[in-house]
Formats: C-alpha cells, sequence, structure tokens
C-alpha cells in the first residue's frame, strides 16, 4: 500500500477523533484500580478475583488482535473502530447492570473486545497516512491520551462515586462510546481510497511477522515486562497503596492521579523529542538497552520499600519504564506498510495477554504467600519480586538477541 499523506488540518482532526476513543478505552482499562475498594466490598473478591476481574479486559482485548490485524489491513480504521465500538456499548451497559462477579467478569471481557481497535486502528492509519519520521511521535501521543483516561479514571471517578455511583458512571460511558461513533462515521476517512489492488492480491501474511528475527526477540519483553508494567499502572499499584503503605481510597485515587497526570506530561514531551534526539544518534534500540535497567532498579526499590513505597515511588518505576514504549513503532517500521496492522496487531497482542497474565498472576501469587501464612506486606514484596525476576530474564533475551544493533 502506498503512503497518502493527510494535509496537517485534516491529520490533526483524524489524531483528535482517534484520541476520543482511546481515551475512553483508557478509562475503561484503568478504572477497576481506582473501584477497587468499592467492587472488592459489593462483590466480597478475593486479590485473585480482583486481578481476574481487572485482567478480563485485557482476555477480551487479546483474543481479537489477530483477526484485528487482518481487518484493519482489509477494510480499515474507519469501519472496524465504529463497529467493534458498538461491542463496547453492550460490554459497559451490562456491567452496569451486572449483580454478580460472572456478570462482572463477562462484561468486562465484552468491554475489551469492543475497545480493542481503539489503538491498533489509529496506528495502522498513521502507517500510511503520517509521514515516517513521526510515527514514534504519533504513537506516544497517542499514549499521552492513554494517560489522560487514566487520569480521569482516578480522582475525578473517586469524586463521582459518591455522588452517582459506579453504575451510573459505567452508563455515562456507554453514552460517550456512542459519540465517538459518530465522529468516527464522519471524519475519519475511508479505507478504499487508500487500499490499491496489488495489497488486495497480495496482503502480507501473519507468518511473515512471526518469523521476524527482531519481532521474536521483543516476545518476551511484550508479553512479561510491558504488560507486567501495564498491569501494575492499571491495577496494582493501587491496591499496594491501601494494603501495604496504608493509603486511604480517596488517597490511592490521589496518588493514581498523580502517576497518571506524570505519564500524561512524560508521553508529550517524550513524543515530541523523539524525532529530534533520533537524529542526534539515540535510535529506538540504544534507549531500550541503556534505558530499561534503570526501570528494573526502581522497580526493586518499591519491593526493598515495602509499606514506605508510595506515590512518588511508582511514578519513578511508570516514568522509567516509558522506554517500553518505543518497542511498538519500532516493530511496525520493520515491516512494509502492507503488515501495518498485523505486525501492530500481533504486538498489541503480547501486550495484553501479558497484563492478562500479569494482572492475575500477581494477584495469585500474593494470595498463595498468604496462604502459606506469609504477612500481607510479604505477599506483595514477594509477587512483585517474582516480576522483577521475569523482566530481568526479558531483558537479557532482548539484549543477546540484538547484540550487534
Amino acid at each position: 500500500m502506498e503512503k497518502n499523506i493527510l494535509p496537517i488540518k485534516k491529520a490533526v482532526l483524524v489524531f483528535s477523533v482517534f484520541a476520543c476513543g482511546y481515551f475512553i478505552s483508557a478509562l475503561l482499562r484503568a478504572i477497576t484500580a481506582t473501584l477497587s475498594p468499592v467492587l472488592t466490598s459489593e462483590f466480597i473478591l478475593t486479590a485473585g478475583d480482583l486481578g481476574l476481574l481487572a485482567g478480563g479486559y485485557f482476555l477480551g482485548f487479546a483474543t481479537m488482535q489477530i483477526p484485528l490485524g487482518y481487518l484493519l489491513d482489509r477494510h480499515g480504521p474507519k469501519k472496524v473502530v465504529s463497529s467493534f465500538l458498538l461491542i463496547a456499548i453492550i460490554g459497559t451497559i451490562a456491567f452496569a447492570l451486572a449483580q454478580n462477579f460472572a456478570g462482572l467478569l463477562i462484561s468486562r471481557i465484552l468491554i475489551g473486545v469492543g475497545v480493542s481497535a481503539c489503538l491498533m486502528a489509529p496506528l495502522t492509519g498513521y502507517r500510511i497516512w503520517f509521514a515516517d519520521e513521526y510515527q514514534q511521535r504519533a504513537n506516544a501521543w497517542m499514549l499521552t491520551v492513554l494517560s489522560l483516561g487514566f487520569v480521569f479514571s482516578t480522582l475525578p471517578v473517586q469524586v463521582l462515586l459518591p455522588m452517582i455511583g459506579w453504575r451510573w458512571i459505567f452508563g455515562g460511558i456507554a453514552f460517550l462510546i456512542f459519540i465517538v461513533i459518530v465522529l468516527t462515521i464522519f471524519f475519519i476517512p475511508s479505507w478504499k481510497n487508500e487500499a490499491d489492488e496489488t495489497l488486495e492480491k497480495n496482503p502480507g501474511l501473519l507468518s511473515d511477522v512471526w518469523k521476524n528475527k527482531f519481532f521474536r526477540s521483543t516476545i518476551p519483553l511484550g508479553l512479561f515486562n510491558y504488560g507486567g508494567m501495564v498491569a501494575i499502572q492499571t491495577l496494582w499499584a493501587g491496591p499496594w497503596m491501601v494494603r501495604v503503605a496504608g493509603y486511604s481510597p480517596l488517597e490511592s485515587a490521589k496518588g493514581l492521579f498523580l502517576i497518571n497526570t506524570t505519564m500524561l506530561v512524560a508521553f508529550f514531551i517524550f513524543g515530541y523529542i523523539l524525532p529530534k534526539i533520533t537524529k542526534l544518534g539515540f535510535e529506538t534500540m540504544r534507549l531500550m538497552k541503556f534505558g530499561l535497567p534503570i526501570s528494573y532498579l526502581s522497580l526493586l526499590f518499591i519491593i526493598i520499600s515495602g509499606e514506605n513505597a508510595g506515590t512518588l515511588h511508582f511514578t519513578i518505576y511508570i516514568l522509567t519504564s516509558i522506554v517500553l514504549t518505543l518497542t511498538q513503532p519500532a516493530v511496525a517500521l520493520s515491516f512494509p506498510t502492507s503488515l501495518a496492522g498485523k505486525s501492530l496487531t500481533s504486538f498489541n497482542l503480547l501486550i495484553f495477554v501479558g497484563t492478562f497474565l500479569m494482572q492475575w498472576g500477581i494477584g495469585l501469587v500474593i494470595d498463595l504467600c498468604q496462604f502459606l501464612g506469609k504477612g500481607e506486606i510479604q505477599s506483595f514484596q514477594i509477587s512483585f519480586f517474582v516480576y522483577f525476576v521475569i523482566c530481568i530474564l526479558c531483558y537479557l533475551y532482548f539484549v543477546l538477541n540484538n547484540k550487534n544493533e
């Protein structure tokens, strides 16, 4: 597929519409961290239940990534996003009406399915509509939108909670999703005008992605390291602050608000300077090799600090993990545009399967440690240390497979 670079005004409009959809996706992804105290109390959830519930979103999200790659390459972002968001509306309303844990979990999976195109569709479109040198910036600024959604999932939700209740919050989100569908239909370019006959006859094979040496080197990194970082940001940072550091639910929500506000600013600045520092010789591979160990040290400091680790510690950890976000656009740029959807969704599959596994797995390890007689603080420390060791192994695999890069 040939690139068809959009004029600035059209590109800004397209980005803004996609940003609205991704904002809602991020809000729905992270909202369980803020709602965890009320949901745990109302439905009597264990740590494993809470991890499974939060991970249900990622399970639904992950199951759609491979078919989504084919759909995006063939039908384009406009049709795919508007269709999938209808499922998100159903899932959101069902979550608002759920009466038991099973109902919450099924609804959460539907929500994950429904918003599964909200990042991959824009990135696939940007691969065609934006110049190559702005791919990293577009990705970083979409992650700025992600952080904005995370910000609104914290303190604003906590403030609304006693006023209207969590069920009506989800009802309002369902209405916002409907607005995004309308905007998508009216303002996102049609894909059929961008496609050519060559692409339709030779769309590229999924196996080409999974056989690629660079892609395979990123599999453990995306699955466990990236997935685990997202699991902590969207769920386990909140319970740590409440159950380990002794924060109240409101203090925890404020802490999450600060973390995500910091990331919002960081992603915006990161996206702005990336094209500039790349020209200075700081390529993606170099930034990742030298940047990731810093994030591991900050994670280790959280583990050692235990009950003294709070908002500042998690802010530093998430902030130093920002280099992980370079992986996805790097994967996309390593393939031709005809494989844009398949390469992006394949890596996204790794992230969301990993997030599901790590959200649930961290909770299961906490429950197991408590079952074996460990205290709550020590159980959290052990669980996070297991994740730390996994991260080190993922990093070594990545570096050894790219030692000449």
